[in-house]
């Protein structure tokens, strides 16, 4: 078996829960012939660089998949003919990665930030608050 990324964008008008039904069916799909699912990561609605089906957001996910190359045929067979797909692309790689991919990480790291600011700029107006005479 072989090493695969798969990444989907879904339609923008869809609901996120219904697109982990859409990563429930490519795992349903692995699963039944014979691969497996490493680590799913749903990156949300993100802009596309241009519109796709009159689409100018859509949701992203990135699958780990470990499979033959005739599953991963029949999982994006399924994904042209869904309609709620807008793109895909499967990619071969020599090993999966267990840490989060960069997308993940780096909003990780920007949440991390916003979190400090925001916590530094209370302390600051709070400061300021209690400087004030009446």
């Amino acid at each position: 078996m072989a090493y695969y990324e798969h990444v989907l964008i879904a339609r923008q008008d869809i609901s996120p829960q219904q697109v982990d039904a859409l990563v429930e069916d490519v795992t349903h799909t692995i699963n039944e012939l014979g691969g497996k699912i490493g680590k799913t990561e749903y990156w949300g609605l993100r802009n596309l660089a241009y519109r796709v089906r009159k689409n100018r957001k859509g949701h992203y996910c990135l699958i780990n998949i470990d499979a033959t190359p005739e599953a991963v045929h029949e999982l994006e067979r399924r994904q042209r003919i869904n309609e709620d797909v807008l793109r895909y692309i499967t990619i071969r790689v020599d090993e999966l990665d267990p840490e989060p991919s960069p997308v993940l990480a780096r909003r990780d790291r920007d949440e991390r930030r916003r979190q400090r600011r925001e916590g530094r700029d209370d302390a600051d107006s709070g400061e300021d608050n209690s400087g004030e005479e009446d």
